[in-house]
């Protein structure tokens, strides 16, 4: 692995991170610092897109930081900021804006799902958001992004755009004595199947903190009494645990809980049925809810800690985004130039 690859990810500020958003996305956050050179993002720049309560968004802000801290990231070795305090992110969004097409971003489907009917109400902020992301990864000249299912086609877009930025401007490129790709096309990272947690009221829906019923998430804030009574009340069926993964088929919930096992234990499904296989949910509920408790207490009692600490969360995000700004300004006096900007000596 060369010093050069670098990862960068985003994460939006949207407040009670859960245990699908830990499991989906911090987990690997972790390891993928082992082997890469990693920039994480609290992406508010992105949240604006919609219409957010100005304190709640300072809260959620400092709230995703402290869960990257708590969960294991290490913001000396790695750099952990916000997005809105690097202007480069904006900068370079108004070039690609410039770059890409109205036709890419009309087949964006995240778009169509997010403003819904009323289309023509949406921020165009939303509608152009696909092209934040790209100057997200490509003011890094990042190599790799980290990327769920629902977010292959804005890496997709992004690869279009720095095509396109490398070959509408390659004479420049070439005569300004840069290399020919000027852009990477980053790579999309699979770290192996993403871990999708469903609600724990109904097997069939993503957990999500915007599900009326606190019982149907684990948040991270969550201290072990609450961990220990969601799990004890999650729904399940009353046939006992099968001993092969097929026996989880038709199963919503017991597949469910199953795999919040293994996530947790860093083990397979099938690994686990072989231990469980045959058990009954109150007492597999009794193992889950130790080793729940065991993984998540310590995030959520740290958590708390940092939240109540901000002028220690703003210390890391400010020194985080200096240290993003110097990579940044690089990318941007490059582009400004070979765009044909005049820039200050």
């Amino acid at each position: 692995m060369t010093a050069i690859e670098r990862v960068f990810s985003g994460v939006q500020p949207t407040g009670n991170l859960h245990l699908g958003n830990y499991l989906g996305a911090i987990v690997n956050f972790v390891k993928l610092q082992e082997n890469y050179n990693c920039i994480y993002c609290v992406v508010d720049l992105h949240a604006i897109t919609v219409w957010q309560d100005p304190n709640e968004l300072t809260r959620n802000i400092r709230e995703v930081t402290a869960a990257f801290l708590a969960s294991g990231i290490d913001p000396k070795k790695h750099i952990v900021f916000n997005q809105s305090q690097v202007a480069e992110h904006a900068e370079l969004a108004w070039v690609f804006n410039c770059v890409a097409r109205l036709g890419w971003l009309n087949r964006m489907t995240q778009f169509k799902e997010k403003a819904g009917k009323d289309r023509e109400n949406a921020s165009v902020g939303l509608y152009a958001y696909p092209n934040l992301m790209a100057a997200d990864i490509l003011v890094y000249r990042a190599t790799h992004v980290p990327v769920g299912e629902d977010q292959k086609q804005h890496l997709e877009l992004a690869r279009d755009i720095a095509q396109k930025f490398n070959n509408d401007f390659s004479q420049s490129i070439a005569a300004k004595g840069y290399a020919e790709k000027f852009f990477p096309q980053p790579e999309p990272l699979i770290t192996g199947p993403a871990t999708r947690v469903m609600s724990l009221r109904d097997g069939a829906k993503k957990m999500s903190k915007s599900d009326p019923s606190d019982y149907s998430r684990i948040n991270l804030t969550d201290d072990a009494d609450a961990i220990a009574q969601k799990v004890r009340k999650a729904k399940t069926d009353p046939e006992p645990l099968p001993s092969e993964e097929k026996g989880l088929e038709a199963r919503p919930e017991a597949d469910n809980l199953v795999g919040i096992y293994a996530a947790l234990s860093s083990r397979s499904k099938a690994d686990v049925l072989r231990e469980f296989g045959g058990w009954q949910f109150s007492s597999f509920k009794s193992t889950l809810v130790d080793l729940s408790v065991e993984k998540l207490g310590p995030i959520g009692a740290e958590m708390k800690r940092l939240t109540q600490d901000p002028a220690y969360v703003d210390s890391i995000l400010s020194n985080g985004a200096d240290r993003a700004r110097v990579i940044a300004a690089e990318t941007m006096r490059a582009v400004k130039d070979i765009v044909g900007f005049i820039q200050k000596p």
